[in-house]
């Protein structure tokens, strides 16, 4: 049996960046990531690699940019006062946070760069603009 849209898979996996750094593993949450095929469930460069593999089947593929989180776009960073944040939050650049947008949405952020009472806020996803490469493995496939 072949992975088709439609059918409901567990991989092992691991996504690694252009420089070797891990982002993201099934062994740290413990177990296989689980989905259906084709349902926009994972990133578009994802699924499509799964598309055709057997159970057990193991394969190496990169996705870029487009296939992923798209590239980063600089309209996504914005400066706010800073009195938006807890007064007691330790604001530093890197700082990962989930922000609340005015559609009631929450979207992770990084702050980017405190100057004052500023703070420069990058709303992009912290994966984009960057190629992902994955090392997965197929465990079990589940035909729909």
């Amino acid at each position: 049996m072949t992975a088709k849209n439609g059918d409901k898979v567990k991989i092992e996996y691991t996504g690694t960046l252009e420089d070797g750094t891990i982002f993201d593993s099934s062994a740290d949450h413990g177990n296989p990531l689980e989905f259906e095929v084709g349902s926009g469930q994972v990133i578009k460069g994802f699924d499509d690699a799964i598309l055709g593999m057997k159970e057990g089947e193991e394969k190496q593929f990169s996705i870029e940019p487009a296939d992923a989180y798209g590239e980063h776009d600089p309209t996504l960073v914005q400066k706010v006062p800073r009195e938006i944040f807890p007064q007691d939050a330790e604001l530093v650049p890197g700082l990962l946070f989930e922000a609340g947008l005015p559609t009631g949405e929450k979207v992770p952020a990084t702050i980017t760069d405190v100057q004052g009472g500023i703070v420069s806020v990058d709303l992009n996803h912290p994966l984009a603009g960057k190629k992902l490469n994955f090392k997965i493995k197929v465990s079990v496939i589940t035909s729909s």
